[in-house]
């Protein structure tokens, strides 16, 4: 299955199948490929509009309306502290769960689920204390490529899933 597939309307995962620990769907992002766990992965969907939240953070570009259910989008570029792209028809919204919180994730590009085995995976060395490593949960080797593995739960801190809860309701 190609990015574009991936990245179709309403292209849905089957978690029954699909929730073994060692799968990681991954994607681009500037210019750094990563992967999160399948298990977190809700849905993958082109990108669409976006209503704004008046006094969110940034990187929370507003809400969407998928099928009735109000999601809230998080662009991961300005939450990694990269530049703002302009988005296209390859930038992906991956819709994952979130401590319980349906969160939709604007990626750059969707790439494909690997299976990278615990054995591939090594903890990242520590750099100084930077606050982006809290994000990372390993680094996967898949032949001679790195894949950054993100902790989704820690994407959000736990106030900024509180506002965005207040928000919605």
């Amino acid at each position: 299955m190609t990015d574009i597939d991936l990245c179709k309307e309403g292209s849905q995962k089957n978690l029954d199948e699909d929730t073994q620990e060692s799968k990681y769907l991954t994607f681009s992002l500037c210019g750094e490929e990563y992967g999160i766990g399948i298990s977190n992965v809700i849905e993958i969907i082109g990108i669409q509009r976006i209503t704004h939240l008046p006094g969110a953070p940034d990187f929370l570009k507003g809400v969407i309306n998928l099928r009735g259910k109000v999601i809230p989008v998080m662009d991961v570029r300005l939450r990694f502290g990269c530049d703002e792209k302009e988005y296209n028809e390859r930038t992906c919204i991956v819709v994952i769960n979130l401590n319980n919180l349906s969160v939709g994730l604007i990626v750059d590009t969707v790439s494909e689920v690997l299976d990278i085995p615990a054995e591939n995976i090594e903890t990242l060395p520590k750099v100084n204390n930077q606050t982006g490593s809290r994000y990372i949960e390993g680094l996967g080797k898949v032949d001679d490529q790195v894949k950054i593995l993100l902790n989704t739960h820690k994407l959000l801190f736990s106030e900024e899933t509180e506002q965005i809860i207040e928000a919605l309701n």
